[in-house]
């Protein structure tokens, strides 16, 4: 099965339903973060240049029924700034003014409606209401990757109504995931990171089976510490997984994936006030104190595996990187990274909201990286090797 695409729907004076994902930061009123919006401009140019009246689908937060608060008028100006055209904004759905909003439009136009989550039938799916939302539109186009593990109204229910597409940003996001997955140049390894073991248990599992080497960071590393026997003093560890940390490291010795974790730490008595902190091996750290990253060894050693690899998926930071100096092992991480990607043609594909932060935090950007992903949920569940209702529904 392949992926619809828009390019191959015909769009001229067509009404073009389109699912963005567009809840973005906003502080007090002020929008503090843009990549969303910026994303799918490369759609909506192409949606006006064939001549589409795109009617924009879009949420913000997790409303329960009508609130203001989370209305997108907040954005709309900001949209239209960033996609270069105007952006008419309708305080309605499926209702009345939707109807004669979208009636008047021209071809080129683009209209925004409000929080589609307003609206219950959106994330029941239900039927009469996708049928609603239906009668607004000729065809039907989802420019949000980011949403498409959802099975809503606007993710999954309205591709069996109207003739589909995957948006361009989502086309981008899908071709990045998968070739760094499915189909990588070899050898790949993923670098999975985060605070909980339990919480990308499925990504670990099925990595194991797609990587030559699994790199494993933060707190998750503990566990994999505590089950090859090593003291890890008052760090955060899921000790119940124990067993199951051992049966991962046993499925990838079969499969020959290198499980890498931590040669030496980086721990501290205390994160508010540090005063006193420790580099070295785990069995010799002063037994209250807690691990927080990792250490000098294993910074020299992850920037040797850097080097070595040809594709790289990376999701979760390796230590407390709010914390400077425990922000040394990830910063260390996205720059060895950086510096493959412009001199090796390493392939880097990373994604995930703590991750993208360390990015950031590391003075790195887009240009840096092959592939940054915005998506949360969607992108681990795509690693955990999950079907996405919203990708499913536009395949042929």
């Amino acid at each position: 099965m392949t992926l619809k695409r828009v390019q191959d729907l015909s769009l001229k004076g067509k009404r073009a339903l389109v699912r963005f994902d567009l809840n973005v930061p906003i502080d007090n009123g002020t929008i503090t973060e843009t990549t969303r919006i910026e994303r799918v401009k490369p759609t909506v140019d192409l949606l006006r240049k064939n001549g589409a009246r795109t009617i924009v689908l879009a949420h913000l937060g997790r409303p329960k029924g009508y609130d203001i608060s989370l209305s997108l008028q907040q954005i709309v100006n900001k949209c239209a700034e960033l996609w270069g055209c105007d952006v008419s904004f309708v305080a309605d759905i499926t209702g009345e003014k939707a109807i004669a909003a979208v009636a008047a439009m021209k071809d080129g136009d683009v209209v925004m409606l409000d929080n589609i989550r307003f609206e219950a039938g959106e994330e029941e799916n239900d039927q009469s209401f996708v049928r609603a939302l239906a009668n607004l539109g000729d065809v039907y186009i989802n420019d949000g990757f980011s949403v498409s593990h959802r099975a809503h109204a606007s993710t999954a229910g309205l591709a069996g109504e109207l003739p589909s597409a995957a948006g361009l940003s989502m086309q981008a996001e899908i071709d990045a995931i998968s070739a760094a997955v499915e189909n990588p140049k070899r050898p790949v390894m993923a670098v999975i990171g985060g605070s909980k073991v339990s919480s990308k248990l499925a990504v670990l599992e099925h990595l194991v089976d797609k990587m030559d080497a699994l790199l494993i960071g933060g707190g998750m590393a503990n566990t994999f510490l505590l089950a090859q026997g090593y003291e890890i003093g008052g760090s955060l560890a899921e000790p119940d997984l124990v067993p199951t940390a051992q049966a991962i490291m046993k499925r990838a010795t079969e499969k020959g994936c290198r499980i890498i974790l931590p040669v030496d730490v980086t721990a501290t008595l205390s994160l508010d006030a540090p005063t006193e902190i420790y580099h070295g091996v785990p069995a010799d750290m002063p037994k209250d104190f807690k691990i927080v990253d990792i250490g000098p060894e294993s910074i020299r050693n992850i920037e040797a595996e850097i080097s070595k690899i040809a594709t790289v998926m990376w999701n979760g930071p390796l230590g407390v990187f709010e914390r400077t100096p425990f922000d040394a092992g990830t910063v260390a991480l996205a720059r060895a990274i950086a510096r493959n990607v412009r001199e090796n043609n390493l392939v880097a594909v990373a994604g995930g909201g703590d991750t993208l932060s360390a990015i950031e935090h590391a003075g790195l950007a887009d240009a840096d990286f092959t592939y940054l992903s915005t998506a949360g949920g969607a992108f681990l569940e795509w690693l955990e090797g999950k079907t996405l209702p919203g990708v499913a529904a536009l395949m042929a």
